[in-house]
């Protein structure tokens, strides 16, 4: 990152408070670098990334803010070191501007409260890409692909149908799922089904619909933004089933009992292992007499590790 400024006038859209009303901004980007690349922005995605920052509900957000983060434009000036773009191609430019390319994360090191819907941007060509892609499609994308969401014949659902939503329907179907699609808007059904080629549609309030999938559903990816109940979905879940959420609520909220695991093979297969491998429990013998005492103690964790009641000798 150089620490040159530019002199050149850029006009954006900012938020300047809370409220998140956008409205003209000028302001000066910083000189082109030697691995930089400066275009001409010409399309901007909208995203509910850009609601939650400009109306900083989060409550890290710096103001004057200029939100956008799905930039599409063309090249207007390249640093001495760039090779792979030249000046007049159409480029992309998503939520990464600049990183550390160091750590394992490849941490984001670039303030996100200048990102985007400007007349111009400079970027390092490491975050250039070639498609416009660069949000919705890369945060449905990239979970699904790590979690083998693309396993032919098996089912996926997808929890709302904005523009998180449709791109995951759209590469469930082209991985070869049986895509669901949830959605509390019953006038979408005729696209999810029509347009975007999902096999089934379900109202999510509607109970007696939900009830009749349940534990079908091999994957679900949740890109729901509001706040909404999550036991009910991952009720639809297989067992061992991929809950993948996407989305942006305030808070996630489920009961415990949607995640317990452990059918009798692998009950056995521990218990096996368990053996072959002399992996023991630490344990309190008590008798029991005792139990009342070992639940206040219990509450109080004042046990190493679990309680086991001696039944046999303690009855007779």
């Amino acid at each position: 990152m150089t620490s040159e400024t530019s002199t050149e006038d850029c006009l954006g859209w900012a938020a300047r408070d809370t409220s998140g009303v956008l409205s003209p901004y000028n302001f000066s980007r910083r000189a082109v670098g030697s691995d930089d690349v400066s275009i001409t922005i010409t399309h901007c995605g909208i995203c509910y990334a850009d609601v939650i920052w400009t109306r900083n509900k989060i409550g890290d957000s710096k103001y004057p803010l200029v939100p956008g983060h799905e930039i599409v434009g063309i090249v207007k000036e390249i640093g001495p070191n760039v090779g792979r773009f030249k000046v007049g191609d159409r480029v992309g430019v998503g939520t990464y501007v600049n990183s550390c390319r160091d750590c394992e994360e490849d941490i984001l090191v670039t303030s996100l409260s200048m990102r985007g819907t400007a007349s111009g941007y400079p970027t390092t060509t490491h975050w250039l890409q070639q498609a416009p892609l660069l949000c919705a499609g890369i945060t449905v994308y990239t979970p699904m692909m790590r979690h083998k969401m693309n396993q032919p014949g098996k089912s996926l659902g997808v929890i709302g149908l904005g523009g998180l939503g449709h791109m995951a329907v759209k590469f469930g179907k082209a991985f070869g799922l049986k895509v669901t699609v949830f959605s509390t808007s019953p006038s979408k059904k005729e696209e999810a089904l029509t347009l975007l080629g999902a096999d089934k549609f379900v109202v999510s309030s509607d109970q007696d619909q939900m009830k009749a999938l349940a534990k079908s559903l091999d994957f679900i990816v949740d890109t729901a933004s509001g706040d909404h109940p999550f036991d009910a979905y991952m009720s639809l879940l297989k067992v061992a089933g991929v809950y993948v959420l996407v989305g942006f609520p305030s808070e996630v909220k489920f009961g415990p009992a949607s995640l317990l695991i452990g059918g009798t093979k692998e009950t056995q297969a521990m218990l096996d292992y368990c053996a072959a491998n002399k992996i023991y429990p630490q344990i309190e013998i008590i008798p029991i007499q005792h139990a009342n005492e070992a639940l206040e103690r219990l509450i109080k964790r004042d046990v190493k590790y679990r309680f086991v009641i001696d039944v046999e000798n303690t009855l007779k």
